[in-house]
């Protein structure tokens, strides 16, 4: 392998005779700088042990998931998960994408690891007197590394908002809800999330900073770009507690790795308003396979992660978007209802603001959601939502950030007996579980060794008549949607865990203006329910842009 600059020669880049002491200048600094001082190449060693160790995956489940895909029928989620993974020296567990600082820790701890290993390596080279003769090989597949670590990893990140999911459209039970019971991360998320076209540009933008940093000639502006972008919401997930401050971090850290090796041509450019023609060292493969390892690699990258990505993305925005359920609910209940009446062990409670038992409002979603308020705080749940569940029960963004007394339950529905089995999808403090779903892959692998001693006992609150009318999870959206993570996911969230639980039966009156619930409540009360449907006219325009086919 030869080493040599791809740029244009010295000769075409002079611009006129005035400039060629400066030139000349600048080509003997390139060349001198080819020589590293004692401080450079220790610096570099220090880097070059940090960078790796933040690169590449530091859990062995990472690279036994690849190797597991079912590539004929992948989720967008797996080819999201292959760029995004936990590194680092981390002896704490993966904090890496998690609110606490604690996960900046892994960086002190990586760094401190890399002081020291770079400090053996100045001693082993002093000692034997052998060392790299290049160095500048080595920074250059450094920063190659880097950058490719970047571009895979923004544009995992950019997609989700790019085809809007990571911030739905606020629900009808949200829209209901009382501004003061939104915490503070909610507040931004629904803020963004009313706005999708706006969502969609910051989309663009992370998108489009991860695939101009995988060609060299516009690096820079793709890491312009990152760095610009990401500050911003590394300094929103602080000011609106967000949660992802750690992860954000990661990437403005890496971009400005690669921002430095121009801060000198930038000084004397836009600074000293000098002459500055930037000399990069590339190098030059000269033989074959280097040439086919080459394009083979890069194209594979990119084709995976554009084209194949954008599709998969979009078939997740149409069909089962991550955080929002993907099974259509029934169409004759959905709306927002008064009730009217309410009635407990045959005895009915009248309307009382203050009444801790009695429902205040309710909402058939537009998904298989029920939401109905009372007077009575539940447990907040801080998870905004996150993670790769694959059932919709699991699929938290409703409730998550909401204080006061909203409750959100999650129907199954036997159409032919009209009866809704349903499940509180709020678990309160067991929620801890649900990181299972959040993690980077393998969902619903810690909830089944959980429930090892379970594995073999039914889940039988729902009768097999109605469960067989039910149906399968799985199937019940377009098939295209359809893919191996989704099917075994679904299997291993399934097992069964402690919930609240109702069975009501329905009665859609008066041409869908009156339904009527009957049943056993959570606390195995019988009560009957009386909602009148209204119509709701909300300030807010509804968006050209949501993510679920559910009227279709």
């Amino acid at each position: 392998m030869a080493y040599t600059n791809i740029n244009s020669s010295l000769e075409e880049q002079i611009p006129t005779s005035e400039s060629l002491e400066s030139t000349e200048i600048n080509k003997a600094n390139y060349f001198k700088n080819l020589t590293w001082s004692a401080g450079q190449k220790f610096a570099f060693r220090v880097s070059f042990i940090f960078f790796i160790a933040m690169t590449f995956p530091n859990n062995l489940d990472w690279y036994q998931e690849i190797l597991s895909f079912d590539w004929l029928h992948l989720h967008y989620r797996d080819i999201y998960d292959i760029a995004r993974f936990g590194s680092g020296l981390n002896f704490f567990g993966n904090k890496i994408f998690g609110s606490s600082l604690n996960g900046y820790a892994v960086w002190v701890i990586t760094f401190i690891v890399s002081l020291v290993a770079a400090g053996i390596w100045t001693a082993i080279v002093i000692f034997t007197k052998k060392e790299p003769k290049n160095y500048k090989l080595w920074y250059y597949w450094l920063k190659v590394i880097v950058r490719y670590r970047a571009g895979i990893g923004i544009i995992g990140f950019g997609f989700t908002k790019l085809t809007p999911t990571q911030l739905p459209y606020p629900s009808w039970g949200l829209l209901n809800t009382n501004f003061g019971d939104l915490t503070l991360q909610k507040i931004y998320w629904l803020s963004i999330g009313i706005v999708p076209w706006y969502e969609v540009f910051t989309g663009v933008v992370e998108v489009l900073a991860g695939a101009l940093l995988f060609f060299r000639a516009t690096t820079f502006w793709g890491a312009v770009l990152l760095f610009g972008a990401l500050a911003d919401i590394v300094y929103v997930n602080f000011a609106y507690d967000g949660g992802v401050h750690v992860y954000s971090s990661y990437f403005v850290l890496f971009s400005a790795f690669i921002l430095v090796d121009y801060i000198p041509d930038l000084y004397k450019l836009l600074i000293q308003e000098r002459l500055t023609i930037p000399y990069k060292y590339y190098p030059t493969f000269d033989k074959a396979w280097q040439r086919i390892a080459r394009i083979s690699l890069k194209s594979l990258t990119l084709i995976l992660f554009l084209p194949v990505f954008t599709y998969l993305a979009i078939i997740n925005f149409l069909y089962d978007p991550y955080k929002q359920p993907a099974q259509k609910g029934i169409a004759g209940l959905r709306g927002n209802y008064h009730v009217t009446e309410y009635k407990i062990n045959g005895q009915i409670l009248p309307y009382s603001p203050a009444d801790t038992t009695r429902w205040q409002q309710a909402t058939f979603e537009k998904w298989t959601t029920l939401t109905f308020k009372v007077n009575k705080p539940v447990e907040l749940d801080l998870s905004n939502g996150g993670g790769a569940p694959m059932r919709d029960i699991n699929r938290t963004f409703e409730l998550t950030g909401v204080a006061g007394g909203q409750r959100v339950f999650y129907y199954e529905a036997d159409t032919v007996r009209n009866i809704l089995y349903l499940q509180d999808k709020n678990r309160g403090s067991r929620n801890a579980e649900n990181r299972e779903f959040s993690g980077n892959r393998n969902e619903g692998k810690s909830v089944a060794l959980k429930n090892k001693k379970k594995e073999n006992t039914e889940d039988n609150w729902i009768p097999k008549e109605s469960r067989e009318v039910i149906g399968k999870e799985d199937t019940k959206i377009e098939a295209i949607a359809r893919s191996a993570r989704r099917t075994k996911g679904i299997k291993a969230e399934s097992k069964p865990v402690e919930r609240n639980k109702m069975i009501l039966k329905y009665t859609i009156l008066d041409n869908g203006n009156r339904v009527v619930l009957s049943g056993i409540d959570e606390n195995k009360d019988s009560v009957e329910v009386v909602l009148d449907r209204f119509v709701k006219k909300y300030a807010l325009t509804r968006s050209t842009l949501e993510a679920g086919k559910y009227d279709k």
